[in-house]
Order: structure tokens, then sequence, then C-alpha cells
């Protein structure tokens, strides 16, 4: 690596510096609802960015909605300075009427609360928090979350999603979208 892009803080291509809420959904009618903080570049940046003093980063969190495969269904961003229930309340309300088959959303115990209920009334789903097991020492992949974290690792294999180096929220969303549909083109292209 060059002094240079040392300097710009790109330590390495596939470097992810976030922290994710992870939601699965596992029926065909099911979906996942997740966020990941990705950290701005060390140079100052223009756009709207805020900060997330509980994973105390600077930057914007990425909100997911993917179907049992791990494909993107809805992409929301915003500044890290909201908070993930209300980031979760912009990307839930994209997904209004668009999916008539979706009933249920499995979703991080950092969406529990007054968020179950405001999906219920908003588009008829069941918001299902999936909590980790009392008995649980150290790592344990949990049910369901597993798929929307894969989805944010093939994310982070693109060198232009490793860091939000997007001055507008728009070319980020679309950033995203471009990665997911390259990914599917390929999985076509093998067979």
């Amino acid at each position: 690596m060059s002094a240079e892009a040392a300097a710009l803080g790109a330590c390495c291509p596939r470097t992810f510096c976030e922290s994710r809420y992870g939601n699965a959904k596992d029926e065909k009618r099911a979906r996942a609802q997740p966020s990941s903080t990705v950290r701005a570049p060390r140079r100052r940046k223009r756009g709207t960015q805020g900060y997330d003093a509980g994973k105390k980063i600077k930057g914007r969190k990425r909100h997911i909605i993917v179907d049992t495969l791990g494909l993107i269904l809805k992409v929301v961003i915003h500044p890290a300075d909201i908070q993930d229930r209300d980031g979760a309340k912009l990307v839930l309300k994209k997904l209004d009427d668009q999916f008539p088959r979706l009933e249920k959303i499995w979703a991080d115990g950092g969406y529990a609360g007054k968020l179950v209920e405001w999906a219920k009334e908003l588009g008829q789903w069941v918001l299902e928090i999936v909590k980790r097991p009392e008995t649980a020492v150290g790592f344990e992949v949990l049910p369901h979350r597993w798929i929307v974290e894969r989805t944010f690792a093939w994310l982070g294999r693109f060198r232009r999603l490793s860091k939000d180096y997007e001055v507008l929220i728009e070319t980020s969303e679309a950033m995203i979208r471009i990665a997911m549909i390259r990914l599917m083109v390929r999985r076509l292209g093998t067979r």
C-alpha cells in the first residue's frame, strides 16, 4: 500500500468498518431488515453525515431489506445520528404496497419496542425480533439474521462500498443497487 493511500484511509479494498443490525426472513413471504454504519473517509467530505455515539463512528447508516436469498429489495441510507428504529421506519415506508405477499419481517433486538406495533399498522407486517439465546456463550449464528449479514459481506467486497466515498446519499444507494445487480448477473452467467 502506498503512503498516499494510507494517508487517505484506504487501508485495503475489503475494509468495511461497520456495525450491523441484521434481520432476515425465512420463508417466501418473509424479509429481513438490517442496518450498518459506514465510516466516512478520513478526508473532510461534503454531504450529509452524522455521528453515531453508540458505535463512535462518523458517517452514514445503511438499512436494507432482503429476501430469503439475501437479494436486496429496498435500501435506505441516512446520517448516522438517526436511531436505528427511526431508520427502519424510513425503509419500511418504501415497502408499502410494493410487496403484497410480505407477511413477516425478522429484526434484530435493536428494533424492539414501538416499531413492532408501527409495522403492524403500516403494512400489516409481523415484525418478529430475533433474540440471542440466554445460554449462548461467545459467537453464535442466529437463525434468519445470517442472511442479512451475508448480504452486507457481499457488499463489503466492492471497493466503492468499503467506505462512504459518495457526496450524495442517492449516489450511495445507487452504488448498492449496482453492486447487487452485478452479483445477480454473475450468478446468471454461471449457469
